[in-house]
């Protein structure tokens, strides 16, 4: 399929491991040119060494200027940003009775003011030009809150409030925003969360990915690709009339409608 997207520049965070890797080169096999980030700067070029049309640079969002610093360079290299994809690890795990009021300040400076100070320095163009795509790599936390993920939880939910608010008001400038919420997927986030759970259980950690995987009634985890593959169509020409969702990839783990 064809997502009509060929030629488009993104800007995919996070982008040197896990599902932002996977985004990131699931749309350059679209023919889009893609911004690798990610605050390990080695790896981030190497990753867009392997890809058609990309640059890698080193970032860290949580800095105040870094959200302008990396659009500048990113526009220097290729151009306005088209595709906005919002991404970028998960807090320490944790309960809500053991988290501070730092603890959740620090959330919300990882998981929110980044991606907010990254709108800011896209959206004008996308709605100027009439075409963006904003797509964020969220938690099915959003939906379900998750057990021991309090701060991970509540950085989310936030985020999704700001991104829904935002849908309804660039829509009609033909700029979408959505969230794209894995569920169990492989990634080294997973296996941390596995071995973090099975610590707090008493159990062998290979047992609890098992009993794990055994409750998500496609029978399996989820690969990086096929999470890729859903980001990548929510940026092509295809959904431009889904905006201010919330698609989830979760093999049918989440239980609600």
């Amino acid at each position: 399929m064809d997502l009509g997207i060929r030629g488009r520049t993104a800007l995919v965070c996070a982008s040197t491991a896990g599902l932002g890797e996977a985004t990131a080169r699931a749309l350059a096999a679209e023919g889009v040119r893609v911004v690798v980030c990610g605050r390990r700067g080695d790896v981030a070029r190497a990753i867009a060494a392997e890809l058609p049309e990309a640059i890698g640079l080193e970032i860290d969002l949580t800095e105040p200027d870094a959200a302008t610093r990396l659009v500048t360079q990113a526009e220097r290299a290729f151009g306005p940003i088209d595709i906005l994809v919002l991404n970028s690890p998960g807090p320490p795990p944790g309960g809500s009775a053991d988290i501070t009021a730092t603890d959740t300040v620090s959330a919300v400076e990882s998981l929110v003011l980044p991606h907010q100070r990254l709108v800011s320095q896209v959206l004008p163009g996308m709605r100027a030009r009439g075409w963006g795509r904003i797509v964020a790599l969220a938690s099915i936390g959003v939906v379900t809150p998750i057990p021991s993920l309090a701060l991970s939880n509540i950085g989310r939910a936030a985020l999704a409030g700001y991104l829904k608010t935002l849908a309804t008001e660039v829509a009609a400038d033909g700029v979408t925003v959505n969230l794209l919420l894995p569920g169990r997927i492989s990634t080294a986030r997973t296996i941390e969360m596995n071995t973090y759970r099975a610590a707090r259980e008493g159990v062998d950690v290979e047992e609890f990915a098992a009993r794990a995987q055994a409750a998500i009634p496609a029978g399996r985890y989820g690969t990086p690709a096929e999470f890729a593959s859903a980001a990548a169509f929510l940026c092509g020409e295809g959904a431009s009339y889904i905006t201010g969702t919330t698609l989830r990839c979760d093999g049918g783990a989440v239980p609600s409608l």
